[in-house]
């Protein structure tokens, strides 16, 4: 395991993993706007992979525009907000896409799903755990 807490699993190949590693750092705001991006060896070592595997990962994020290179300054985020919110509300509809598939799974129909989400949002807000009742 890497000191990101990243773990590669062998349903997809790394490259991709990392990729999806610095696009969700990236739409979470842990990876500003602008901000330099360290080389790719330092990159590979800290992730504990192939730099050019890593190579390969800022490649895909680059064709995707979230990354810039700059001949002799080196890799930067974005600074296209728009891109950045484009791509948080991409993030969002998978998370929720999958978090659906796992609530039909254990039988949960919609209107239960919909209560059981207002419901922890409102004990979140409260600053409350939510708990099994209902």
């Amino acid at each position: 395991m890497n000191p990101f807490g990243l773990q590669f699993h062998s349903n997809s190949p790394i490259y991709l993993q990392l990729a999806e590693h610095i696009r969700r750092a990236i739409a979470s705001g842990q990876l500003a706007c602008g901000q330099r991006l360290d080389s790719v060896r330092d990159l590979a070592s800290a992730y504990q992979v192939n730099p050019n595997t890593m190579q390969r990962a800022l490649s895909t994020l680059e064709s995707e525009g979230l990354l810039r290179s700059e001949r002799t300054a080196g890799r930067f985020i974005t600074e296209d907000t728009e891109l950045i919110a484009a791509l948080q509300v991409c993030e969002a509809d998978a998370i929720i896409a999958q978090f659906l598939e796992q609530m039909q799974q254990i039988g949960c129909e919609r209107q239960r799903i919909l209560t059981l989400v207002q419901s922890a949002v409102e004990a979140a807000e409260k600053g409350e755990s939510h708990g099994t009742q209902q």
